[in-house]
């Protein structure tokens, strides 16, 4: 894989991954463009110990366009997007629209005495899969995959060395569904200047079973979901794709590497070269459920940067919020009120389903 980096036209950093030692990537950003906003406001909720992120900028952000005038389609001629060359493999750019950057402006120290106030420090980035506007994640070949891996090992890596950054996230949402603004197959990074809520519920829990056993909590329950076998979707040599036994969602599946690796560059080669034919074909199950393209979410669980990283394992959640061909799951009173989830469909039966499909 050839790593090639350039600047954009308004100083962002875009990189190439290409798949070809020979790819030349010399051409311009030629648009004229205003300067990157400054980062978000970070505001500390006392009553529930998280940080908000305020970022007024996104509201303009480019939402829906035509195919047309897809922004992360290569430049051909005189339409100019935010990729310079006129064909790529993957690319690898810092949002326009981001909801944390390194662009720092001064900010008040407190709203009030409960909440103290921080600049939105991190970086947002966006990874294009592939340079055709009309493929999905599921329509790439496992070569391509590995490129995408090996992308996101770099960045989790380079994002990781960034001052201030407490944890890496990579993932994919698909679907109107979910809430996408641009069709494009593409995923995203979030490098945050904390840990997320979700991750320090995880290692708490993980570090709770650590004390009592000794043992890790993940690859624990990954055993388990092993030897019962009712959950299992598929699996290979290095890879089990389950659903949880509480899984939340209508349709959900953990996609985990058997060995305790806390992120993606920690990932072998072979274990690289073998995700690549089980999630697309976890994918292919998850468009096969109801004949149609399913929205999902597709979610990175990394340890955090500097803690706890004895803590973790790896894992892809794949999830989505069809629960049947004209339904889908609202996260209404009490999931969004009390976060606690009502799952329509036992993991059991969406297990099987998945294998059926």
């Amino acid at each position: 894989m050839k790593r090639t980096a350039i600047d954009l036209a308004d100083g962002r950093e875009l990189i190439y991954f290409d798949e070809r030692d020979d790819a030349v990537r010399d051409q311009p950003d030629r648009r004229d463009l205003p300067p990157p906003p400054p980062a978000s406001q970070l505001r500390y909720d006392p009553l529930t110990d998280e940080w908000v992120a305020v970022a007024v900028h996104r509201q303009t952000r480019t939402f829906l366009p035509p195919a047309n005038e897809c922004p992360l389609d290569p430049s051909v001629g005189d339409r100019l997007t935010e990729i310079p060359a006129p064909d790529y493999d993957v690319v690898v750019f810092e949002n326009r629209f981001p909801s944390l950057s390194g662009r720092v402006a001064d900010e008040p120290g407190e709203i009030t005495p409960f909440t103290p106030v921080r600049p939105g420090l991190g970086r947002c980035e966006v990874v294009c899969f592939t340079s055709d506007h009309n493929a999905s994640f599921a329509s790439l070949p496992p070569s391509r995959v590995r490129t995408v891996l090996d992308a996101l090992a770099d960045r989790t890596e380079v994002l990781g060395e960034l001052p201030g950054v407490e944890q890496v996230f990579c993932f994919e949402n698909r679907g109107v569904e979910i809430g996408v603004t641009l069709h494009h197959p593409h995923g995203q990074i979030y490098a945050y200047p904390f840990v997320t809520p979700r991750t320090r519920a995880l290692l708490a829990a993980a570090r709770r079973h650590a004390e009592r056993t000794g043992g890790n909590l993940y690859a624990d329950v990954l055993a388990a979901e092993r030897a019962s076998g009712d959950r299992v979707v598929t699996e290979n040599e290095h890879w089990t794709a389950f659903v949880p036994a509480a899984a939340r969602w209508p349709f959900e599946v953990h996609v985990a590497p058997r060995r305790v690796v806390p992120d993606i560059p920690a990932l072998s080669d072979s274990e690289r070269d073998a995700f690549g034919p089980l999630y697309l074909d976890l994918l292919r199950r998850f468009d096969g459920l109801f004949d149609m393209p399913m929205p999902y979410i597709s979610a990175w669980h990394q340890a955090p940067v500097r803690v706890d990283r004895e803590l973790g394992h790896l894992h892809l959640q794949l999830f989505s919020i069809r629960r049947a061909t004209d339904k889908l799951k609202y996260l209404a009173g009490s999931e969004s009120g009390m976060g606690v989830f009502i799952n329509d469909i036992s993991p059991e039966r969406a297990a099987e389903l998945l294998r059926a499909a």
